[in-house]
């Protein structure tokens, strides 16, 4: 997967979030104002492009010092962006800038 920069992290002002995403907010202490600053003025580190029904990527945002990871995807035939899970990334699995993933 190659770094993306150019994209913005999030088309569509209206979003939901999965009941999946829901429940891992709740458990991260993400906050609902988190997500918004992380859509609105983070970086697109990956795509998945063949993720149905939508093809997603993963957003890097920080709330002040801390990382945050979101997966989002659009459905461009409803303006709605999909939030599919939201977590901060894990120091062993994620280099220093949360930007690359480490290799096992």
């Amino acid at each position: 997967m190659e770094e993306i920069h150019a994209v913005k992290p999030v088309t569509y002002k209206d979003f939901i979030i999965t009941k999946h995403a829901a429940r891992r907010k709740l458990e991260r202490d993400i906050y609902i104002s988190d997500i918004e600053h992380v859509l609105s003025s983070g970086e697109v580190i990956e795509e998945y492009p063949e993720d149905t029904p939508y093809p997603s990527r993963l957003v890097l945002g920080f709330i002040d010092r801390r990382p945050i990871h979101i997966v989002a995807a659009d459905n461009d035939q409803d303006r709605i962006t999909y939030i599919i899970t939201v977590y901060e990334p894990n120091t062993q699995e994620w280099d220093s800038s949360f930007r690359r993933r480490l290799k096992p």
